[in-house]
């Protein structure tokens, strides 16, 4: 380690002296009772003279030993002419530190790097929005050579760009402790993605990763596809909000496909369209780790959903799967539902909550129920759709009332005994009996009873029927 080294052994010799000028009294602490304000001042400016120094030494850590945390913090923040944050001194004995949104700035981040370097307290640190910048991030990395207990960061919302991108990659090339790291919207780009993809290929420690919010494109995709192909370790990555296509995603789908440990990925608001989803249709195929897949708010049409289900239909871990927001309609939610009832597809919950469905992919999710009581679908349904499938009921309804059946009714207008009526007089007998439904409604049943368009029904196949909504027989 080379930076800040001077700070930290400074502020040790200087201890004795500042005790007897100014013991760090419960004003500087606590006098502060009330939380700093969150982003009231802009960020801190890191003088040069301060950044050639390292952040520890053998002897300051000896030194350090005699001090908590909290007088280490504050005499830190006293050297380095930064405010305290009164939220870290509460919370120093917890294992979470929660300082999202507070002005911290590098000068700050510097101030917590000194204290946190021997805490065994804190496990997960939240930095989010904390105008860290690359300089006060450097200082946290080099903190967590020392520190072995925090497993979570986050440092997401911090304007780290490409140069946090190498500090942070540096970290993790050598990392054994941090498990989860969050870097949403760092304005990354297709270098840095490359930078991350070179620390993590072959890793295992990382079991998350949130890569959110970022500039990642085709060659950022094509950075990470290959870390996935390698990567050991990664359980749950978040790409949401990017600009990964074409061949980026080609590249990442093959990553996907030889990869053993990824179980979540989201892709919300990428640009997966016709090639990527026939991509991602042959890694599904192969892959066996993954449950959870977002593709929510991209560009994946009708056409495109059969090749997504090529490999759905031979994929028996994938358990959600998200679709909304995309330009697909009631007939690519069809073929994704016939797909799933008809294969040996372990899916249980299916979000295509935008589309609006149609009458048979109602009837069709009943059926699929009947096997997967638990199956979660979520999707919409126009109103005239729902007065539709409500017809089948008031036809029912109307006969019971009466203590008849509807063979009752049927056989009333099969004279001859044939077991057929025609559409026709099916219409005319419905009308005359005053069967509330309307015309729509009507259309559907008739449709829905003579489904091969013949003019006639065959009344016979109906007697053994039950109705998919009701349990009841017809």
């Amino acid at each position: 380690m080379e930076q800040l080294e001077e700070d930290s052994a400074v502020l040790q010799r200087r201890e004795g002296e500042e005790a007897e000028e100014q013991q760090p009294s419960d004003q500087s602490g606590q006098d502060g009772t009330e939380d700093q304000e969150r982003h009231t001042q802009g960020p801190e400016q890191d003088s040069g003279e301060e950044c050639d120094t390292d952040l520890e030494t053998e002897d300051a850590t000896d030194k350090r030993q005699s001090l908590s945390c909290a007088e280490v913090y504050l005499q830190a923040c006293q050297r380095i002419g930064t405010a305290p944050i009164p939220s870290f001194l509460r919370h120093l004995s917890e294992a979470n530190l929660n300082l999202n949104h507070y002005s911290v700035g590098p000068l700050g981040a510097k101030a917590l790097a000194i204290a946190l370097q021997m805490n065994k307290n804190i496990t997960n640190l939240e930095l989010e929005d904390c105008l860290l910048k690359a300089q006060g991030t450097r200082y946290l990395m080099e903190m967590l050579q020392t520190n072995i207990t925090i497993q979570s960061l986050n440092l997401s919302n911090n304007q780290l760009h490409l140069e946090g991108a190498d500090i942070i990659s540096k970290m993790l090339s050598d990392n054994y402790y941090i498990k989860s790291l969050k870097l949403s919207g760092n304005y990354f780009d297709d270098p840095a993605a490359k930078y991350f993809a070179d620390a993590l290929k072959g890793d295992y420690v990382i079991k998350e990763l949130d890569l959110s919010h970022n500039k990642f494109y085709a060659t950022g995709g094509e950075h990470l596809g290959h870390m996935l192909a390698t990567n050991v370790g990664i359980e749950v990555l978040n790409l949401n909000w990017n600009c990964i296509r074409m061949n980026g995603a080609v590249a990442l789908c093959a990553g996907l496909k030889v990869n053993s440990t990824l179980k979540e990925l989201h892709l919300l608001g990428n640009g997966f369209s016709h090639i990527e989803a026939e991509s991602l249709g042959q890694a599904l195929k192969q892959n066996s780790t993954l449950e959870l897949l977002d593709l929510s708010c991209n560009r994946i049409r009708d056409e495109d959903v059969p090749l997504l289900c090529h490999g759905l239909a031979l994929n028996d871990t994938l358990r959600v799967l998200k679709l909304s927001q995309n330009p697909m309609t009631e007939v690519g939610a069809l073929t994704l539902l016939q797909t799933v009832k008809n294969s040996k597809s372990a899916l249980e919950g299916i979000d295509i909550s935008t589309v609006f469905v149609c009458e048979a992919f109602v009837e069709l999710l009943e059926g699929a129920h009947q096997r997967r009581p638990a199956m979660d679908v979520r999707y919409r349904v126009g109103s005239s759709v729902s007065r539709n499938l409500a017809a089948l009921k008031v036809f029912q309804k109307f006969f019971k009332q009466r203590n008849e059946s509807i063979m009752d009714f049927f056989q009333a207008l099969d004279k001859e005994g044939t077991m057929k009526v025609s559409t026709a007089a099916f219409r005319k007998a419905v009308k005359e009996a005053n069967i509330p439904l309307d015309q729509r409604q009507l259309n559907w049943l008739v449709k829905k009873f003579d489904k091969k368009c013949t003019a006639t029904i065959i009344y016979r196949l109906l007697s053994c029927h039950r109705s998919r909504r009701t349990g009841s027989r017809i």
